[in-house]
């Protein structure tokens, strides 16, 4: 663990988020030159001959994550746009023990030597409970129509199908969307409680290029698509999608990095009636953005992004997958400041005040042969959102297989509540390819409090509590089995094996209901007791 000066002061019980005083900058380290050579900008077809002539039609501006949404669910990937909340109420465990209430079945999909099975990496589910009014004009079935209290879990998995269940039975609410593409992302609900969703291909498949859907969810159609061929990227034609979007309520704008190296801001034009159902999008102004790193080639370090992306205010922060951790400014486009990551990175940057101050968590991976084909120092970062500099970094010596990548590729979860002074990661392949732990580590500092060795894990931690703000810590890994520990002290409360293979992707929870797809072709909803 190595901390810089900044990290002296303890970090104090969270105080609940507000806005805060937020001019991001860059310093000499973080210079966006230092690790970008150049940017472009494309506005409806047409190539901006310099950065400065981007003129945005509305200003984005973000509050603070807990305000990204006020709908009853979870709408994208780890729950709103400072990606730290992939629950929804509270658990109120008492015997603190892990029930698999029921599983739902999903199938593989094949593209040409590949086959694609259940649910992958990022894989988290979305929930959401329909107004009444809503689910009126749903291709439901009469009897989740009938349900009041019906939760539904919306899930594209990686057999091209998007499955619609019961939170409480996993029975069917409508039959499943076939779009005949793989999913490993989490897709993602539209803020606004507008029944859209937007997913996007993590693969190609026989029906042709990955691209984003953009989904009717009154009747499953597909309104809009797009990222496929796209011609503005730098690579080829390469157009993966493993990231989950958002939305912009003020702007109605769509935001979303794609792992062909470009981050797409899309006017959707909007038009929904809760009344009649009636709902249409016609997107208008469309700008791309991409960019083009100094140690980027097709061999390594290369472009796009695989994670999903944090906002604050008009700032994005995304990391690449060629070592690049850039905070954007949404309405000029001009990168503000760019961290070193070291390596091919796709966990998710998670923001959060601490006593005034944004800061970001993330960590990278070890893609076999970049910087070593041994092992590889993996860190752990606390990062001044504001700057880009390194609060402090804790580091795991890793070691990785060729496609299956050690280190961390799972996104960070920061506690609240009773668990404030910490951070969880699951950190892949430690001690051999098959190692791992589940971390804990003090705000403040870096310093572990605890670690929970079992097999590696992809899937991002969860933490999970009472009402009274008890915090619990459930995480997922590469033998099948969904762990619970205490958060202060890492003692394992209950195990629960649900799968004979790997478990990639991320669960999401409803009060006391926790949902994860596993790579065997099930989905399980798991009560938490």
């Amino acid at each position: 663990m190595v901390k810089s000066a900044k990290a002296e002061d303890d970090v104090v019980e969270m105080e609940e988020t507000k806005e805060i005083a937020f001019e991001p900058h860059c310093v000499d380290s973080t210079k966006p030159e230092n690790l970008i050579s150049y940017t472009n900008i494309e506005v409806d077809g047409n190539q901006l001959e310099n950065i400065s002539d981007y003129q945005p039609d509305g200003d984005i501006q973000f509050n603070v994550g807990e305000d990204y949404t006020d709908v009853d669910g979870i709408v994208t990937f780890r729950g709103n746009s400072f990606r730290d909340n992939p629950t929804h109420g509270y658990a109120n465990m008492t015997n603190y023990k892990l029930n698999g209430l029921w599983s739902a079945d999903t199938g593989s999909l094949a593209s040409g030597d590949t086959v694609w099975t259940g649910s992958g990496w990022t894989g988290q589910p979305l929930l959401m409970k329909w107004p009444k009014e809503v689910k009126a004009h749903m291709n439901m079935t009469e009897k989740a129509k009938a349900d009041d209290d019906l939760v539904e879990v919306i899930y594209a998995c990686m057999d091209g199908n998007v499955y619609f269940l019961d939170l409480k039975t996993g029975e069917k609410t409508r039959d499943p969307l076939y779009l005949g593409y793989t999913f490993k992302g989490a897709g993602a609900l539209d803020p606004r409680g507008y029944p859209i969703m937007y997913v996007g291909a993590g693969y190609n498949s026989d029906e042709g290029t990955a691209r984003v859907f953009v989904v009717n969810l009154i009747d499953c159609s597909v309104m809009y698509t797009f990222g496929d061929n796209d011609e503005f990227s730098l690579r080829g034609s390469l157009s993966f999608f493993d990231g989950s979007a958002l939305v912009d309520e003020e702007t109605d704008t769509l935001i979303y990095p794609g792992e062909n190296g470009i981050l797409y801001l899309i006017k959707l034009n909007t038009s929904y009636d809760k009344e009649t159902g009636s709902l249409s999008i016609n997107p208008g102004k469309i700008v791309k953005w991409r960019y083009y790193g100094t140690r980027s080639s097709t061999e390594s370090f290369w472009l796009g992004m695989e994670d999903s992306a944090a906002v604050y205010k008009g700032y994005v922060f995304m990391a690449d997958n060629g070592g690049n951790l850039m905070c954007l400014n949404l309405n000029t486009l001009e990168l503000v400041w760019v961290q070193d990551t070291l390596d091919d990175s796709n966990s998710t940057p998670v923001l959060e005040i601490e006593n005034g101050h944004l800061y970001l968590y993330v960590s990278t991976s070890f893609r076999l042969g970049w910087r070593s084909n041994d092992s590889a120092t993996i860190p752990i970062w606390k990062i001044d959102a504001e700057t880009g500099e390194i609060i402090w970094h804790t580091d795991y010596e890793c070691y990785t297989d060729d496609g299956v990548s050690g280190g961390v590729q799972s996104t960070i979860a920061c506690g609240k509540n009773s668990l404030s002074d910490y951070i969880y990661v699951t950190v892949s392949k430690t001690s051999d390819n098959a190692s791992g732990v589940l971390a804990c580590l003090k705000k403040s500092d870096g310093s572990k409090a605890w670690e929970d060795s079992s097999s590696y894990a992809w899937s991002s931690p969860v933490c999970v509590y009472n009402e009274d703000g008890t915090g619990k810590v459930l995480y997922c890994n590469s033998t099948g089995d969904v762990r619970l520990l205490d958060g202060k002290t890492g003692e394992l409360n209950d195990t629960l094996s649900i799968s004979d293979g790997v478990i990639e992707a991320s669960p999401a929870v409803y009060d006391n209901m926790a949902v994860v797809g596993t790579r065997d072709c099930k989905i399980w909803g798991i009560e938490l007791q």
